[in-house]
């Protein structure tokens, strides 16, 4: 230059990194979030029932939204619903939403024909438990009792959270009484074995397996108001009385009813494990087993 001063430039390099800047730490952060909820739920999962998990799948594996209640015959809506089609007056509604479903015709059979159709359809499709299950004609009705064997509880130790096998055996009882008008009557028994655990008595624990079965026939479409008593009998009425520890006496009995509820009084009318004018379904009696 013309006043001999050298001019020098520098350009400063930008990073080829700069521009993502911690947007890392947002994508980790979430992927955190999102284990953290995982096996949140994975815990919580932990913490409810066998029968609670059991129901939880079974409605998201075959929920529908237009599904048929059990009990009312109506359709299942979304909340905020009003069953009124668009153009439709507020006040008016539609042909399918102001008149209940019709559930399916009733209809009375006899003990001895029921008693036949639970027998073959256990042999169909139960044949494996069969010996589990005993169906017999009582002075109210026919008799379905599911007992326990050795190495084979209807439910879990001390608990009223039935196994699968009960599971099974209720939903079948359910699909063969469903088209009935008969009352029901259900009733769960104990072994002569003291409770283990001080809390609650074979009163409570009978009691409570009744009620556990009784909530699984409704579940799979039986009408709650078929329901005429639900009792539990504790160690009262043996089914084997000469062995009071035997496994068969803890057990679920379904009674059907011929008669009114008040009219029937059961167990005392027959003697536990002594049916009349039908066989059980066992090929004889089975060895007695200590627990």
């Amino acid at each position: 230059m013309s006043d001999g001063k050298i001019i020098i430039v520098k350009k400063k390099k930008k990073g080829s990194h700069e521009a993502h800047g911690g947007s890392w730490k947002v994508a980790y952060a979430d992927f955190v979030t999102a284990m953290m909820a995982f096996f949140l739920l994975l815990w919580l999962l932990t913490m409810v029932s066998q029968e609670k998990r059991i129901a939880i799948s079974d409605y998201f594996q075959n929920y529908n939204l237009f599904k048929e209640q059990t009990a009312g015959g109506g359709r299942t809506m979304l909340p905020g619903q009003t069953g009124v089609l668009p153009g439709q007056a507020p006040g008016a509604k539609s042909a399918a939403t102001s008149s209940p479903i019709p559930s399916p015709p009733k209809k009375h059979i006899t003990a001895g024909e029921m008693a036949e159709r639970m027998k073959d359809s256990i042999n169909r499709k139960l044949r494996y438990l069969k010996d589990q299950i005993l169906v017999d004609t009582v002075e109210g009705g026919v008799r379905i009792q599911i007992t326990d064997l050795e190495g084979s509880p209807m439910f879990a130790l001390g608990s009223d959270v039935p196994t699968e096998k009960a599971m099974r055996i209720l939903e079948l009882v359910a699909e063969n009484i469903r088209d009935v008008d008969n009352k029901i009557a259900i009733e769960g028994h104990t072994d002569a074995a003291p409770f283990v655990g001080g809390k609650i008595t074979n009163w409570e624990l009978s009691t409570s397996r009744a009620s556990a079965a009784r909530r699984i026939l409704e579940k799979n479409g039986i009408d709650p108001g078929r329901i005429a008593r639900v009792v539990g009998y504790a160690d009262q009425e043996l089914l084997v009385k000469d062995n009071p520890l035997d496994a068969r006496n803890r057990r679920i009995s379904i009674i059907l009813l011929n008669q009114a509820p008040e009219q029937v009084s059961l167990p005392g009318n027959v003697p536990a494990g002594q049916p009349v004018g039908t066989e059980k379904i066992t090929p004889g009696p089975l060895p007695v087993q200590k627990n």
